[in-house]
């Protein structure tokens, strides 16, 4: 299973790294060492931590920015068909599902907690300010 740093499972929550690492301080996010002595949060607890800061929201303002096409984040749920599939990303505050076929899925590799990025392309873009 895929872990990931404090730094990165910041940039994945879309907050700072001194947040993410209070969070695991206070025990909100499971932690544990590598060889090397640096915190790591495994995957799936990401993942699942992630759904659960959505739902709940962050605590902290939102900013005033139009939101880019592209959206990192952690993979939080596959669901295959037989021939089709359907992956969710938490991305920050944003959850994003895209269908897709399960060819696609197996030959991506994707699976709960992993990274990846959603990339939108629309022809109607909303933009509003908080």
């Amino acid at each position: 299973m895929q872990s990931y740093t404090i730094g990165q499972a910041a940039r994945l929550l879309g907050v700072s790294p001194d947040t993410a690492r209070r969070w695991a301080d206070a025990g909100r996010m499971a932690t544990h060492r590598d060889e090397g002595g640096r915190r790591l949060i495994d995957g799936r607890d990401l993942a699942a931590f992630s759904v659960e800061l959505a739902k709940g929201g962050s605590g902290e303002d939102a900013s005033y920015t139009s939101v880019r096409n592209a959206f990192p984040g952690i993979v939080t749920a596959v669901k295959l068909g037989d021939v089709a599939a359907q992956v969710e990303i938490q991305a920050g505050p944003h959850r994003l599902v895209s269908l897709l076929t399960r060819e696609a899925v197996e030959e991506l590799g994707l699976e709960v907690g992993m990274e990846a990025t959603a990339r939108v392309k629309s022809t109607n873009v909303h933009i509003d300010r908080v």
